[in-house]
C-alpha cells in the first residue's frame, strides 16, 4: 500500500491525474489498465462508474505493489471516504469541500484533492487540511483565472480538473498549476477505433506534452 507521499509523488512527478468517469465499469478497468501502460501514475474513478468500489478494489489489488495511485472521485462525506479507503483508494477527489470528508482521510493518511473555486474557498479548503486544492469546474475557469488567483496566492497546491489537452497543458503549468485533471482525451481515445492501446498512446502522448510543459525554455 502506497504511504501518503508516495501517492503525492505520483500526482506531482508526472503532473497527471486521470479522472476516469465512464458507464461501463469493464470499460473503465481497461481504460485504467491501459492509461497505466502509458505511464499515468494517479487514477481517479468518479463514484458515477457503475460499481465503482469494485472497480477500485480490483485496481487497487492489481497494481499494489507498484507505485500507482489508485483512488475515488466525487467523495462528498466522510461515510464514502471511509468506504473508498476501506476499498483500497489511496486517495480520495471532491468537487468541492467537506472538512468531514477531508479529517477521515487524514485519519487513514489518503491524499485528499478538495475542490475549490473563488480564493475564499480555496484558502478555506486549505485551512480545512486538504492536501490539493482542486480548482472546479474549469470550464468557466481557464488558465487567465488561474494566473489570476496565484498571485496573491502563490503558495496554493492548485490541480485544475477538467479541460486540459495536450494544445493548452502548458498553458495551466505557466498559469501556476500543481498538476492537472485530464479525462475522455485519455479515457474515450479508443471509442472511434476499438482499439485499447489507442488509450495507452493518448496518455503517453499527454504526459509527454506535461513533461514539455514544465520544462523550461
Amino acid at each position: 500500500m502506497l504511504k501518503k507521499h508516495e501517492v503525492l509523488s505520483a500526482v506531482v512527478d508526472t503532473g497527471v491525474v486521470l479522472i476516469v468517469r465512464l458507464d461501463d465499469p469493464d470499460e473503465a478497468l481497461a481504460v485504467s489498465r491501459a492509461a497505466v501502460a502509458g505511464g499515468i501514475r494517479a487514477l481517479e474513478i468518479t463514484l458515477s462508474v457503475p460499481r465503482a468500489l469494485e472497480v477500485v478494489r480490483t485496481l487497487a489489488d492489481e497494481f499494489d505493489g507498484e507505485p500507482v495511485a489508485v483512488g475515488v472521485g466525487t467523495v462528498l462525506d466522510a461515510e464514502m471516504a471511509v468506504a473508498s479507503v476501506q476499498a483500497g483508494a489511496r486517495m480520495l477527489v471532491s468537487p468541492n469541500l467537506n472538512p468531514d470528508m477531508i479529517r477521515a482521510a487524514n485519519r487513514y493518511q489518503a491524499l485528499t484533492i478538495s475542490g475549490a473555486f473563488t480564493p475564499t474557498e480555496i484558502v478555506a479548503t486549505m485551512e480545512a487540511g486538504a492536501d490539493i486544492v482542486k480548482l472546479f469546474p474549469t470550464e468557466i475557469a481557464g488558465p487567465d483565472y488561474l494566473r489570476t488567483v496565484m498571485a496573491p496566492l502563490a503558495h496554493a497546491p492548485i490541480l485544475p480538473a477538467g479541460g486540459a489537452t495536450r494544445e493548452n497543458v502548458g498553458r495551466w503549468f505557466d498559469a501556476g498549476a500543481l498538476a492537472v485533471g485530464v479525462g475522455s482525451a485519455i479515457t474515450k481515445a479508443a471509442r472511434t477505433t476499438g482499439d485499447i492501446t489507442d488509450v495507452t498512446r493518448a496518455a503517453a502522448d499527454f504526459l509527454a506534452a506535461v513533461a514539455s510543459a514544465r520544462t523550461p525554455h
